[in-house]
C-alpha cells in the first residue's frame, strides 16, 4: 500500500511541472510513511511514497526497474496472487531481484502487456513507464478499491493517488458544477468527476495507455450481470460455494510481512472475515469500536462474542461523543475533495487506534452492495413484489408529511423512512434509486445554489452524468439491477472512499475480502431469492456461515453507526456554523450558495423537526472547509 504520482510531458511547458513532482509525492506522506523515491528524465518524472507491506527491503523499494533497465513502475496496492504469478514467470525464466509482488506485476506486464490485467487478483493503481517507446501504461483495479486522478492538457498528464497531490502541480482549480450539483445530493461525488472541471478520476476497471501519438482510456473489466447466466446450482450447492469463495479470498489477505489484524463490528460481515481469518493465523488480533454515549450502536458485545468464540486477541476502543467530536477538525484537513460521510469519524478512529498494533487489517465491506443489506434494498423489493402493505403506506403520504421526522429517536425515525418509501412508490425505478442514494432532491439542490452558480450547471452535461449512472436500471427493476448500480456507484465512490481515506491518514492498509473478484462475479449469479426476502437480507451470507458464528449475531436488524453530528451542530459546532463556515457574510461573499436558502437549513437544523437536515449541513461544512483550503 502506497502513494504514486507523475508527469508526463508533451513539450517543454510541461516538463515545467516536473519541478513539482517532489511536492506532490510528499503530499501522499500519510499513505507512505516508509520510504520515498523520484524518477525523473526529460519525458516523465514518477514520485512513490511507500508503506512497506511485502518485501519491506531496500529491494522493494520504488520507482523499481526491470533487470534491462527499460520498464520502471509506480504500484499502490496488493497482488494477493504473485507467488502463483512468479513461479510462472520463473519457469520462463525471469530473473529477480526482489521478493515483492511489485516486480512481479512488472514483469507480467512486460511479458502480456494489457492482458496482464485479467492475470491479476488483488486491488491496485500503478503506472508502468516504457523508457524506449516512451509510453506510460497506468490502470485501477477492478472494483475501484484503490483510488488514481488524472488530468490531461495540450502540455502534461498528470495522475496521483489523491487530489491533494495533483494540487501540488498547479493547476487549473475550476469548479465543475455538474459535480458540486450531484454532491449536494448525495454528499459524494460520482467518478468519473471531480470537484475541479480539470481533474477526473480513472474508472474502476479502466487503464490509460499514453504514447507519443496517442491517448487512451478505455475499461478492460466488467462485472458480468447477464440473467442468462444465473447459477444452476440449488441453494444449499450454492452455500457450499460462498463457504469456498470467502475462505480462498480472506486466506488470500493474510500474506504480509507486517503485522495483520482484523475489523471486527459486531455485525455478521466483518465477524463472518475474523471468523475465517482466524482458521488460518492463529495470533489474529481482532479490533472494534465502541460508543459509550449512543448505547444503540454500540455493538461492541456482538464483536465480543466473536472474538470469545474464535478465540482472537481482541482489542475495544471505546469513544464518548467528545471522542469522535476532537478528530472532526483533523478530518476535515485531510479531506482533499468534498466528501461528507459523516461514519468516516468512526473509520478513522479505528484506523488509527488500529494502527497502533497492526499494519494491515481486513474488513467486511463489500457483502452489503452485493448481497442486499440496506433498507433500500428491503424496501424496493416491498414495491417489487407489491401487496397492501406497501399500497397502505403510499396512500398515507399526506400523514407522513405532517409528522415530525428525525434520526433522534426510534419513533421519528420511522416517520421519515415512511415518508420516504411513501415518495419513492410514486417514482419511476430510476429516480426511486437515485432519491433514495442522497439527502437531498434536485430541487432541494438546485435551491441551495446562488444564480451565478445555477447559471453556470450545465443541465444537459448533469443529465448525461445520472443517466449514465443510472443505466443499469430498467423500467421494471430486478435487486441485482440495483445491486449492480450499487457495486458502480455506491460502493467505490461512498464505501471504498471513506475506507481508503481514513485508513491510508493512518497509514493503514485495510484488505476487503468480499470485493475478490471471484467473489463478486458469483454473487451476480445468484437470484435475488438467494439474497433477500421478505424475511432476511444478505440470506446467502447468513445461512452460509450461521453455524460458526454466535447465534445471536443471526438476523439481526443492521445498525451501522450514526455519528451524532444533529447534537455537535446544535453545541459544540454552533458557533462555526452561524459565525463562520455557513455565516451569511461568507456565504455572500464567496457566491456559490443562496444566503437564504443556508439560512432555511440553519432554522430547520434547531428546529423540533429537523429530518435529514443534519446530513445536508454537514455536507456544507465539508464543502466549505474543502473551499477555504483547497478551493478559493
Amino acid at each position: 500500500m502506497c502513494g504514486i504520482t507523475g508527469v508526463y510531458a508533451f513539450n517543454m511547458v510541461g516538463r515545467v511541472s516536473m519541478v513539482n513532482v517532489a511536492n506532490a509525492t510528499a503530499a501522499l506522506a500519510n499513505r507512505g510513511p516508509d520510504f520515498q523515491d523520484i524518477y525523473n528524465d526529460n519525458t516523465v518524472a514518477l514520485g512513490h511514497r511507500r508503506l512497506s507491506i511485502i518485501d519491506p527491503s531496500p529491494e522493494g523499494h520504488q520507482p523499481m526497474w526491470d533487470l534491462g533497465r527499460r520498464y520502471c513502475i509506480i504500484f499502490n496496492g496488493e497482488i494477493y496472487n504473485y507467488k502463483a504469478l512468479r513461479k510462472q514467470l520463473l519457469d520462463q525464466g525471469v530473473k529477480f531481484q526482489s521478493e515483492t509482488d511489485t516486480e512481479v506485476l512488472l514483469n507480467l506486464y512486460i511479458r502480456e502487456g494489457k492482458a496482464c490485467l485479467q492475470k491479476l487478483n488483488g486491488f491496485f493503481a500503478f503506472a508502468i513507464y516504457d523508457y524506449e517507446d516512451k509510453s506510460l501504461f497506468i490502470a485501477r483495479d477492478r472494483l475501484g478499491i484503490k483510488p488514481l486522478y488524472f488530468m490531461i492538457d495540450d502540455d502534461r498528464l498528470l495522475f496521483a493517488s489523491e487530489m491533494k497531490s495533483i494540487i501540488q502541480y498547479g493547476i487549473n482549480k475550476e469548479i465543475d458544477y455538474t459535480a458540486l450539483y450531484t454532491y449536494l445530493q448525495l454528499n459524494y461525488i460520482p467518478a468519473p468527476a471531480t470537484i475541479f472541471k480539470s481533474v477526473k478520476k480513472l474508472l474502476p476497471g479502466h487503464y490509460l495507455h499514453l504514447t507519443p501519438q496517442e491517448f487512451l482510456n478505455e475499461p478492460y473489466y466488467e462485472i458480468p450481470h447477464d440473467k442468462a447466466n444465473y447459477t444452476k446450482l440449488d441453494y444449499e450447492q450454492q452455500k457450499q460455494k460462498l463457504a469456498e469463495l470467502m475462505e480462498a479470498s480472506v486466506k488470500k489477505r493474510l500474506v504480509a510481512d507486517v503485522p495483520l489484524g482484523s475489523f471486527l463490528s459486531g455485525g455478521v460481515d466483518s465477524s463472518v472475515i475474523a471468523t475465517l481469518a482466524k482458521k488460518h493465523k492463529d495470533d489474529l488480533h481482532t479490533f472494534s469500536i465502541g460508543f459509550k454515549d449512543e448505547k444503540f450502536f454500540d455493538e461492541t458485545e456482538y464483536a465480543q462474542a466473536v472474538a470469545k468464540k474464535i478465540g482472537s486477541e481482541h482489542t475495544v476502543f471505546s469513544l464518548t461523543n467528545s471522542d469522535l467530536y476532537k478528530h472532526v477538525g483533523d478530518i476535515l484537513d485531510y479531506i482533499d475533495e468534498p466528501f461528507a460521510d459523516s461514519s468516516a469519524i468512526a473509520v478513522y478512529i479505528l484506523s488509527q487506534e488500529t494502527r497502533k498494533h497492526a499494519t494491515v487489517a481486513l474488513s467486511g465491506d463489500g457483502a452489503d452492495e452485493l448481497f442486499a443489506g440496506y433498507n433500500k434494498h428491503a424496501a424496493f423489493l416491498k414495491i417489487i413484489n407489491g401487496g397492501g402493505a406497501a399500497s397502505a403506506v403510499k396512500a398515507l403520504q399526506p400523514l407522513w408529511y405532517l409528522l415530525p421526522k428525525s434520526r433522534n429517536n426510534p419513533l421519528t425515525n420511522k416517520f421519515r423512512q415512511l415518508h420516504r418509501f411513501s415518495k419513492g412508490m410514486s417514482m419511476s425505478s430510476k429516480e426511486r434509486y437515485w432519491s433514495w442514494a442522497g439527502y437531498a432532491s434536485e430541487q432541494a439542490a438546485t435551491n441551495l445554489l446562488s444564480q451565478a452558480s445555477k447559471e453556470n450547471l450545465d443541465r444537459e452535461q448533469y443529465s448525461k452524468f445520472k443517466s449514465g449512472i443510472l443505466k443499469d436500471i430498467p423500467a421494471k427493476e430486478a435487486i441485482n439491477d440495483l445491486l449492480l448500480t450499487d457495486a458502480k456507484l455506491v460502493l467505490p465512490d461512498d464505501m471504498l472512499t471513506k475506507v481508503d481515506r481514513m485508513s491510508m491518514a493512518n497509514a493503514l492498509e485495510v484488505r476487503v475480502p468480499f470485493l475478490d473478484h471471484e467473489v463478486v462475479e458469483f454473487a451476480f449469479q445468484l437470484p435475488t431469492d438467494s439474497k433477500i426476502n421478505s424475511e432476511i437480507r444478505k440470506r446467502i451470507v447468513q445461512d452460509t456461515f450461521k453455524d460458526i458464528l454466535p447465534d445471536e449475531l443471526y438476523n439481526r436488524p443492521k445498525k451501522g453507526f450514526e455519528v451524532p453530528l444533529l447534537k455537535w451542530f446544535r453545541n459544540e459546532m454552533q458557533h462555526t456554523i452561524k459565525n463562520d463556515l455557513l455565516a451569511d457574510a461568507f456565504i455572500e461573499e464567496q457566491g456559490i450558495f443562496d444566503v437564504k436558502e443556508i439560512r432555511k437549513l440553519k432554522k430547520k437544523l434547531f428546529s423540533s423537526n429537523p429530518g435529514d437536515v443534519h446530513a445536508r449541513i454537514w455536507g456544507l461544512i465539508v464543502f466549505q472547509h474543502w473551499w477555504k483550503k483547497y478551493g478559493a
